[in-house]
Order: structure tokens, then sequence, then C-alpha cells
């Protein structure tokens, strides 16, 4: 590891993990990259696809993706507005990571019982 500080948006970080961490670290954000990994969507539709989500959680992750270049945001000049998110090469980059979370999530689950079973 390296013992360089990282330098971002005026904060500073002791450790890579703790900038990674910053950038994607809350659940909402590691679950708009997921859901975002097979292409665009639109805003709604993103937001939908994301269970207890409100609107003001959802505008306050996807504005940070953006502002750190994780997601790209498109709007198409129709009437009503439509816009469309999408990862940049910086937030395809995460995918891999973030599936590899998701498997450790449902071994982890499935070792310990955590399943309920379905209705």
């Amino acid at each position: 590891m390296s013992k360089d500080k990282i330098q971002y948006n005026d904060k500073e970080f002791n450790c890579s993990l703790a900038f990674t961490l910053h950038l994607i670290g809350d659940k909402y954000k590691s679950l708009i990259i997921y859901h975002l990994k097979d292409g665009a969507m639109r805003s709604g539709e993103l937001q939908k696809s994301i269970t207890d989500i409100s609107n003001r959680m959802f505008t306050y992750a996807i504005r940070g993706l953006e502002k750190d270049a994780l997601v790209k945001r498109t709007i198409h000049p129709v009437t009503p507005p439509k816009v469309e998110y999408e990862l940049t090469d910086a937030g395809k980059s995460l995918v891999p990571i973030i599936l590899q979370l998701n498997t450790w999530g449902q071994d982890f689950a499935a070792d310990h019982h955590l399943y309920a079973p379905g209705e």
C-alpha cells in the first residue's frame, strides 16, 4: 500500500480503500452501478429498480456518481425531457468488483442459512 495521501475535492485520504469507499461505499451508489451494468437507463426506470430509495437519496447518489465521473447523464431534447444515465469507462471498471460483492453476499447468505423460503 502506498504511503502517499490522496487529495480529492478538498478532502485528504490516507488510505486508498477509504477513498474508494468515499466514491462508491454507500448503499445506493453501489446499487446504481449494479443496475447500470447492462447499459443506459432512464431516470425513473433506474430509481424504480432500486428498492426503498427515496427521490432525495436517489438524487444525492446519482449526482455524486456523476460528479465523480462514474456515471454520465444525457438529456434528450424532447417533450417531456428524457434523461438517461449510463456508466462511464471508470464506472464500468467497477462492475466486476460489484458483481464479486454480490456473489460473496449470496454465498454468505447461503452458508449461514439466511435465505427465507419463498411464498
